[in-house]
């Protein structure tokens, strides 16, 4: 029942609000690395580029977002695949529309 009640909040969640707790769970996530981003990361953040992210952590970043953020499975593969290749880098608003049309 818990659950039904968290995803059910994840649903009503706007954009805004997703790349705040994306913001926050990047922080978490990145905290411990030695990357050069510095400032308040937002909507234009980018994942390679910005957080200097590898393919496993985007991997361990996808588990995260489907633990604490939506509580339920999302196809990322729509997202991180285009035309049947990788995209090249992600910003954590693309993530944030992203998750308000899956949810």
């Amino acid at each position: 029942m818990a659950n039904d009640l968290s995803a059910a909040s994840a649903a009503k969640l706007t954009s805004d609000q997703l790349v705040a707790k994306l913001a926050a769970l990047l922080e978490d996530f990145t905290q411990d690395w030695d990357h050069e981003f510095e400032g308040q990361m937002g909507r234009g953040t980018t994942l390679l580029a910005d957080l200097g992210f590898e393919s496993i952590d985007i991997i361990q970043l996808v588990v995260a977002i489907e633990e604490d953020i939506t509580h339920k499975k999302v196809p990322f593969d729509k997202l991180l695949m285009k035309d049947g290749r990788y995209v090249d880098d992600l910003s954590i608003g693309q993530i944030a529309d992203f998750l308000v049309a899956q949810l």
